[in-house]
């Protein structure tokens, strides 16, 4: 007979209910009360804005907010500041925000469906799966173009999410977490010891790879905002429907079929989406990391593990952390500038850290 549990925040429900997935107090995250969640999210969502602004007014030559919103409001082509804004500075902010919502939601997915907390979404072969591709578009049909690099890295991380799925669903118990992580990491190997390889009897391959693979959102128009938009849109959309498919699944796979959940459509929808939102980012920036693994356990340290409130405040606070490390790359070496995947490492790692020391990462 099932027992029943009380939280702090919602009535009795019954232990098991996909909806609750954990309720112990060390698992409770720090704001527990509905009300005070929905006024963090729109906290979040204003420092969003704050960051994005700055984004638009800091780099090699700083400009006053108050140019920044003229550019926005009356844009003059005449005006050299108004140019630097809109032709460049813009394109890059808007494409770190869509970076960031991908990290963030595809990072908290590949955690739900995986069940595993260090786990990110390049365990799946996307950011390998997208650099193989790269270099294959480069070294055999010549491409030089940012929009081309897109279009091929998404195709490859689709594709090799797309085997690693289909390796791990192999054997009667279907896909585990446990084999799509295994497979995942086989794929990844032969995929990187293969772009390896391209690259060594390449030169224009390896000499393009290596500015896409640092993760960088400089050089990035509003062309490429617009193509890849719609799938990060889409993928959004997706990723915040699977909160309660997600709670379940956290639940193991047993439980969740005793609920009424097809567990491996439910993975299969988990995974697909991931797909779209990572092989989007990796597209856009090349493989960016410890965004999507930090930013799921800043979320739950906050929220709990609930996924209906994990996945929105992933939403929001996965670009802030790209804005603020591109910002942060700008200045660190000005004139120049550190690439945005190498500052969100140093930001990510030490952070990670002193999260696993203070306070115990949820168990998935």
């Amino acid at each position: 007979m099932t027992g029943v549990t009380t939280t702090a925040d919602q009535p009795p429900t019954r232990t098991g209910s996909a909806d609750t997935a954990a309720t112990t107090p060390l698992k409770r995250g720090l704001v527990r009360l509905p009300s005070l969640r929905v006024l963090g999210l729109v906290l979040s969502l204003l420092a969003l804005g704050l960051v994005a602004l700055a984004s638009l007014a800091i780099g090699s030559k700083p400009l006053p907010i108050g140019v920044v919103l003229d550019a926005l409001r009356d844009y003059d082509p005449a005006v050299n500041d108004h140019q630097i804004v809109r032709g460049l500075r813009l394109s890059r902010t808007l494409n770190g925000i869509l970076v960031g919502l991908a990290l963030g939601l595809s990072g908290a997915i590949m955690q739900g469906v995986a069940r595993n907390p260090l786990a990110d979404p390049g365990i799946l072969g996307v950011n390998a799966g997208a650099a193989t591709a790269v270099v294959f578009g480069i070294a055999i049909f010549g491409t030089q173009s940012l929009l081309g690099y897109i279009w091929f890295g998404f195709v490859g991380a689709a594709i090799a999410a797309a085997v690693v799925f289909a390796l791990g669903s192999i054997g009667r118990d279907g896909a585990s977490p446990v084999k799509l992580v295994l497979a995942g990491v086989a794929v990844t190997y032969l995929l990187m010891s293969t772009t390896r390889a391209v690259t060594l009897l390449d030169v224009t391959a390896f000499d393009a790879l290596r500015f896409w693979v640092v993760g960088s959102l400089q050089g990035r128009g509003l062309e490429v905002t617009t193509q890849a938009a719609p799938f990060v849109a889409v993928g959004v959309v997706a990723a915040l429907l699977s909160g309660r498919l997600l709670n379940a699944l956290a639940l193991g796979d047993d439980v969740a079929t005793s609920l009424g959940m097809r567990v491996g459509l439910a993975r299969a929808f988990a995974v697909g989406t991931l797909v779209v939102l990572a092989g989007a980012a990796t597209a856009i920036a090349g493989p960016i990391v410890f965004v999507g693994l930090t930013v799921p356990h800043i979320a739950r340290a906050i929220t709990g593990p609930d996924y209906r409130w994990v996945l929105p405040y992933c939403a929001t606070l996965a670009p802030i952390l790209v804005l603020t490390a591109d910002i942060l790359g700008r200045v660190v070496a000005r004139p120049g500038e550190l690439q945005v995947g190498v500052v969100a490492a140093l930001l990510g790692a030490p952070f990670f850290i002193l999260l696993a020391r203070r306070r115990r990462l949820a168990t998935l």
